[in-house]
């Protein structure tokens, strides 16, 4: 049994679009793409809340190290 209720979620493409505050057009392009955690029922895009949340998890831990690089390049510059 899920620890919350919104863990089991199953979202939909116009859900996850709001969720996520772009286009579904975005959406379709990450799905199709396999860019972002999703399924097929009967041919249309479904995503679990859950899968999302972690993905949106994953996605902040990669920043810091675009960061890092940055400062790293411009330490011994005068």
């Amino acid at each position: 049994m899920p620890s919350r209720p919104n863990e089991s979620e199953i979202l939909t493409i116009k859900q996850v679009a709001a969720y996520l505050q772009v286009t579904e057009r975005t959406i379709y392009r990450l799905a199709g793409g396999k860019e972002i955690p999703a399924f097929k029922v009967g041919g249309t895009w479904r995503f679990s809340r859950q899968d999302i949340d972690g993905w949106i998890k994953k996605q902040t831990v990669a920043r810091p190290d675009s960061d890092t690089r940055t400062s790293s390049n411009n330490r011994g510059k005068k």
